[in-house]
């Protein structure tokens, strides 16, 4: 029998996702996580489904390495991995702290190899010395183009084909300072695909607002993993946000996803509380407005049918049902529907005029309406109404 929707006879294609909350996330200003709570964040992020952890950078102290080795005990049905400059000591450390696989960095951009006094052919030899000898111990051996979005092609062409050559599993492409688009990620990674048929990872940055766009448009355009952050956290703006991919991959019809979207919230408080960092209220996904509502002509669609105006139901990311809100743009429907669930049942004509004392007195608060302060009204606006009438 011929399916109705032609989408329904594509396979959908599973991404590989890589967190670096733990390494990369802890790298924003001011944040530190202490061994319980990176322990509590591994084993939160192996249980919403997660493929791979990025869990620190062992060469930075030997408290970092039993931190590691920590989580390396645990025993996640996760891949684990340690971050590592392009320095065998580093590779070392890693190796010592026990996870399966390695991330090496390697500065690729003009800007990048002239801070630090390189030039290609040292990329080149290091390349060719690291890979082989990390192979030997770890399973995975990932490495990366720091700054690649700023690279010369040809220069990022070339780390492809000398990574390749050493025998790298997978080629990250980082967009070290959060300047690309989607569209200059679509032909990047299109460009990239006929140099080398080593697996690519895209890496990015939200400097410019734009990372989990283009993570997942670096996945539409063919890399097969991404890396991202719970909230986003990480240096600067910080990295493309765990929960808002995870729900683009959920409602796609392209890809299919084994995160469990149901433990987002549970997992973004975990780490908001560990790092310091407050959730906005307007976070995408997981804010607490991500699920209010004010609009009189919202309201009354949403408590018809609850997709109206919004793309996903709250239950999708382990949250209450949405609320409304009571404040200067509020409807009537609105209004019947609070007090209602107050235990008070008023008419459409009785809300209509309750409304205009509601819009009045939020206009003069600039603020949506509390609880306590919409059942005043009420019982000032129908004691006084039923007084006139008397």
């Amino acid at each position: 029998m011929r399916a109705d929707n032609p989408q329904s006879s594509l396979v959908k294609v599973t991404p590989w996702i890589i967190d670096t909350t733990l390494r990369d996330g802890e790298q924003a200003p001011g944040v530190v996580f202490s061994a319980s709570e990176k322990t509590a964040i591994a084993s939160l992020l192996a249980d919403a489904g997660v493929h791979e952890l990025e869990i620190g950078y062992p060469a930075i102290s030997h408290e970092e390495q039993e931190i590691i080795r920590k989580i390396v005990a645990l025993h996640l049905p996760v891949r684990l991995t340690s971050w590592a400059r392009a320095k065998w000591d580093d590779v070392e450390a890693a190796a010592a702290s026990g996870t399966e696989a390695v991330h090496i960095s390697f500065p690729l951009s003009a800007l990048y190899l002239m801070l630090m006094e390189k030039d290609y052919g040292w990329v080149q030899r290091q390349l060719q010395e690291l890979v082989p000898k990390a192979k030997k111990y770890f399973n995975i051996v990932s490495v990366g183009a720091q700054d690649a979005t700023r690279a010369e092609p040809e220069l990022l062409n070339l780390f492809l084909l000398d990574a390749t050559a050493c025998g790298a599993d997978r080629i990250r492409i980082a967009d070290t300072v959060g300047i690309a688009t989607p569209l200059s990620i679509m032909r990047l990674v299109g460009a990239l695909q006929a140099v080398s048929p080593t697996a690519l990872e895209f890496h990015a940055h939200n400097d410019l607002g734009m990372a989990t766009a283009n993570a997942l448009t670096a996945l539409e355009a063919g890399c097969q993993a991404v890396s991202v952050s719970v909230t986003g956290i990480g240096e600067r703006a910080g990295n493309a946000a765990l929960e808002e991919l995870a729900i683009a991959l959920t409602l796609s019809e392209t890809f299919q996803t084994t995160i469990d979207s149901r433990k987002l919230s549970t997992l973004c408080s975990v780490v908001s509380k560990a790092s310091g960092r407050v959730i906005q209220d307007q976070k995408p996904v997981v804010g607490k407005s991500a699920f209010q509502h004010e609009s009189g002509i919202h309201c009354a669609a949403l408590l018809k049918n609850p997709l109206s105006y919004q793309p996903f139901l709250p239950d999708q990311i382990g949250r209450d049902n949405y609320e409304l809100v009571i404040g200067k743009h509020s409807g009537s429907a609105s209004l019947q529907h609070y007090y209602s669930g107050r235990g008070i049942n008023i008419t459409k004509s009785e809300a209509s005029h309750l409304l205009a004392v509601v819009r009045t007195t939020a206009s003069e608060k600039k603020r949506a309406l509390h609880p306590d302060e919409l059942d005043t009204l009420y019982s000032t606006h129908f004691t006084n109404h039923e007084n006139h009438r008397a």
